[in-house]
C-alpha cells in the first residue's frame, strides 16, 4: 500500500513537471512571440523551401540589381495568366493579395528613391493598399467576431492591370561553399491606370513584398510554363529560381543610388549600360575559377596544334615533290654534227639523281674490220 502511493506521488510530481512545457498560458507564448517576430524556419520546412531562406551574413562579395519585368512578353506570361483565378489556378498578383488580405504575408511602403526598407516601421495595411489604388472593397460584420470583415469579389481585384513587376536579384559569392549565384529577395507589383489626360498609362509601384515570406506559398502555386505543353507542372518558385523569366536592368545599387535612365539619356546608351552589367556578371564568374588561366592554357595548345599540322604539312609538300621529281620524265635532245651531218636526237630520262645519256651510234662492221 505504501509503495502505491509513493508511485502515485512520483506520477503527481513528473505530471506536474512536464504540464507547463505545453499548457503555457496565451499571454506568455504571445509575448514570447512578440520579443522573436521573425523566427528561422525549423530544419523540415527549410528541406521543404530551400529556397526560402537569407541571404549568408559574412559574404565577400554581392551585387544588386534591379529589373523591371514585363508581363506582355512571352517570357513571363506564366506570371500573368490567368487574369482572374479559374479554380485552385490564379497570377502571381492575385496570390499576393490574397495572402494580403488573409494577413499571412505583410507588405512593406514603396518608397520615393525607389529602395526597399523590409522592416516592420515602413508595413503598410492593407486596408491603406485598397483605399490607395481605388479598389473597391466591403467591410461586414460577423457574429462570432467584433471587429469588420473586408469582402472583395475577384472581378474587383485589379490583376488585369498589373502589368509588370520590379525585381530585386543579388547576385553573391559564399565563400564557404565556393559558389557562385543569385537570388530575389524583394519584388513590387506595378499598377498600369489609365489616365485621361494621356495616352500612355501612369506606372504606379503598390508595395514590395520581402520573397523570402512569399517563397513557401509559391512552391504550392503551379504554373503553365509553356506554349506547347498545358500541364501546369511547374510552381512559381521553380519559375523564379531558375531565372525563366526575362527583365531589363533599370537600376543597380551604387553610391549615388542613382538609376540607369539619370545618366543614360538616350535608348542606345541605355541599351548598352544594361548589356555591360550583364557582361561584368558574367565576367566575374569566369574570373572566379580561373578561367583566364584555362584560356591561356587552351590557347597554347591550340598554338602547338597549328605548328604542328604547319610542319606536317610542309614536310608533306616536300615529299610529294621528291616524288613527282623522281616520277617524271624530262626530256633532252641533243644534236650531234658530224661531217656536216645531223645526227638522231637521243633522250636523257632522269631517275633518283643519276643521268643516263643514250649511246653513241656504233660503227659499222666494215670500219671495224679495216
Amino acid at each position: 500500500m505504501m509503495k502505491r502511493k509513493i508511485s502515485i506521488a512520483v506520477g503527481v510530481v513528473m505530471l506536474l513537471g512536464i504540464l507547463p512545457a505545453w499548457a503555457q498560458p496565451k499571454a506568455r507564448a504571445a509575448k514570447e512571440e512578440a520579443k522573436n517576430p521573425k523566427q528561422e524556419m525549423s530544419v523540415r520546412a527549410q528541406s521543404r523551401y530551400p529556397h526560402a531562406k537569407a541571404l549568408p551574413q559574412d559574404l565577400i562579395w554581392t551585387r544588386e540589381v534591379y529589373r523591371i519585368l514585363d508581363m506582355k512578353k512571352e517570357e513571363n506570361g506564366a506570371l500573368y495568366y490567368p487574369v482572374e483565378p479559374i479554380g485552385d489556378r490564379m497570377n502571381l498578383f492575385s496570390l499576393i493579395f490574397k495572402l494580403l488580405a488573409q494577413k499571412k504575408i505583410p507588405a512593406y511602403e514603396y518608397l520615393l528613391d525607389g529602395t526597399e526598407r523590409l522592416t516592420s516601421d515602413n508595413e503598410i495595411k492593407f486596408k491603406d493598399v485598397l483605399d490607395r489604388f481605388s479598389i473597391y472593397y466591403e467591410q461586414k460584420k460577423l457574429k462570432e467576431r467584433k471587429d469588420s470583415v473586408l469582402v472583395i469579389d475577384n472581378s474587383d481585384v485589379p490583376s488585369a492591370y498589373v502589368l509588370s513587376y520590379f525585381v530585386k536579384e543579388v547576385w553573391y559569392f559564399d565563400q564557404r561553399t565556393s559558389t557562385y549565384n543569385s537570388m530575389i529577395t524583394a519584388l513590387c507589383p506595378v499598377y498600369h491606370r489609365q489616365d485621361d489626360f494621356s495616352m500612355e498609362p501612369v506606372k504606379l509601384p503598390m508595395f514590395w513584398i520581402d520573397y523570402q515570406d512569399l517563397a513557401p506559398h509559391l512552391t504550392s502555386a503551379m504554373i503553365m510554363a509553356s506554349n506547347f505543353n498545358n500541364v501546369a507542372n511547374r510552381s512559381m518558385d521553380d519559375f523564379f529560381v531558375s531565372h525563366q523569366y526575362s527583365g531589363d536592368i533599370y537600376k543597380t545599387t551604387n553610391l549615388q543610388n542613382r538609376p540607369l535612365a539619370e545618366y543614360c539619356k538616350t535608348d542606345s546608351a541605355m541599351i548598352k549600360e544594361q548589356k555591360k552589367i550583364e557582361a561584368e556578371l558574367v565576367s566575374f564568374e569566369k574570373s572566379l575559377y580561373g578561367s583566364d588561366t584555362l584560356s591561356v592554357a587552351k590557347e597554347k595548345v591550340v598554338v602547338k596544334e597549328k605548328a604542328s599540322s604547319k610542319k606536317a604539312a610542309k614536310e608533306a609538300t616536300e615529299e610529294t615533290s621528291a616524288n613527282e621529281e623522281v616520277a617524271t620524265p624530262v626530256e633532252v635532245k641533243t644534236n650531234s654534227k658530224k661531217k656536216g651531218r645531223e645526227k638522231s636526237t637521243s633522250t636523257v630520262r632522269k631517275s633518283g639523281g643519276s643521268k643516263r645519256e643514250s649511246a653513241a651510234p656504233k660503227a659499222s662492221v666494215r670500219r671495224q674490220r679495216r
